[in-house]
């Protein structure tokens, strides 16, 4: 399937981060468009250059890095893969000082930890962070809705010729992952330990963190398991949701809960591999939050997201706060998005300011209470700010 894909709204703000900043890196698991991206701007930057630092041959041009910089001064250099050459932001630091001026450096990362905390740390004030994720519902267009939910966005996923080239592809992306990437980021963790572990939370999608029963089942401490969720959750594969608990006087559930961040690695964990197996199978409905979460949460970086949840089995999908204003909201794999009781009791423990119920319908409208009904792009396009625009952009 040939396709084009402009990611507009992101060409746009790398190149005004670029302008704005002697350094920006661009953060992302494997396979989402981070280099893809990164050459779309390079071309609209004159005497721009670009590295792979993952091919010897790339890598050795970097055997006196500063003879190099200075060779391409007037240009912005690309480092991509730069986790491989981490002892390069001391010079670049002192090369960006001694320039001073933006533009000087486009830094691509998979998942590096260190790459985070030494760029954080070594060129604080210097440097602009850019988040690269699979496909957004934003980036596709409405009728590739349920597609784009059982493919997950991994770009080669999700435009796939078909459904099992689909899966095969995710299959090959998690071995890879397990068996190359992980090592390749220091982590020295048996693949097969921590595939294991990938798919109990999968099965165990959108539940609380039960450190001490997953550490029972893999013979580990309770401790190596939050180390293997934090190890996942550095590599953008995992995302954890933590409890909504400022000013609330009830017995509160206080363990995170934890979310596969691509519904297509997810189904992937799972050998789901069409929409009919999505439908009959347990996980749909967890599948489908999963899916609005990492959607909200990605598009609505300013707001802190959260969930709720009390002892007595009141709960809120999801909270989202920002400025002392608080969105409550409930999520439905269902047409027919009946509220339950634990939302009602929820937006009151609350006093949520906005009420939303979000399922896969194609009207939006009011019930009681203030509360909406609404579809995911909807609620996306009314909170996204200056966003509205942003769908539809795989033709």
């Amino acid at each position: 399937m040939q396709a084009y894909l402009k990611r507009e709204p992101l060409q746009k703000k790398l190149k005004t981060l670029i302008k704005n900043y002697p350094a920006v890196a661009i953060l992302g698991a494997r396979q989402v468009g981070k280099s893809t991206l990164a050459k779309k701007i390079l071309t609209q930057f004159k005497k721009s250059v670009y590295l792979d630092l993952q091919l010897p041959r790339e890598l050795n041009k970097l055997s006196d890095p500063e003879a190099f910089f200075d060779l391409h001064k007037q240009g912005l250099i690309c480092l991509d893969e730069i986790q491989y050459k981490t002892n390069l932001f001391q010079i670049l630091r002192g090369i960006i000082d001694q320039r001073k001026r933006n533009g000087q450096f486009l830094i691509l990362g998979s998942a590096s930890r260190d790459l985070i905390q030494q760029s954080s740390e070594t060129l604080a004030g210097r440097i602009a962070f850019l988040d690269i994720t699979p496909f957004d519902i934003q980036e596709v267009k409405e009728k590739h809705f349920h597609k784009h939910w059982l493919r997950g966005g991994y770009p080669l996923s999700f435009l796939s010729q078909s459904d099992d080239l689909s899966l095969e592809w995710r299959y090959n992306y998690i071995r890879t992952f397990l068996e190359r990437d992980i090592p390749q980021l220091g982590f020295n963790i048996p693949s097969k330990t921590l595939e294991r572990f990938w798919k109990l939370l999968s099965h165990s999608q959108g539940q609380t963190l039960n450190s001490s029963k997953l550490g029972e089942i893999l013979g580990k401490s309770s401790h190596t398991i939050k180390n293997y969720i934090d190890i996942l959750e550095q590599a953008f594969v995992v995302r954890t949701l933590k409890p909504y608990i400022k000013n609330i006087k009830k017995r509160l559930v206080k363990s995170p809960k934890i979310y596969i961040r691509d519904t297509g690695l997810l189904h992937a964990h799972l050998n789901i591999e069409t929409s009919d197996e999505l439908f009959g199978h347990p996980i749909y409905g967890s599948s489908f939050e999963s899916y609005v979460i990492e959607n909200i949460c990605h598009n609505l970086k300013n707001w802190n997201h959260y969930f709720y949840r009390t002892s007595s089995g009141t709960e809120l999908d999801l909270v989202l706060e920002k400025a002392g204003k608080l969105v409550a909201i409930e999520i439905k794999a269902s047409t027919s998005a009946k509220p339950s009781r634990g939302f009602w009791n929820g937006i009151e423990d609350i006093k949520a300011d906005k009420k939303y119920i979000i399922a896969p319908i194609k009207d939006t409208y009011p019930i009681q209470n203030n509360v909406i009904v609404t579809h995911l792009s909807s609620f996306l396009k009314e909170h996204s700010m200056g966003k509205s625009d942003a769908s539809k952009k795989i033709v």
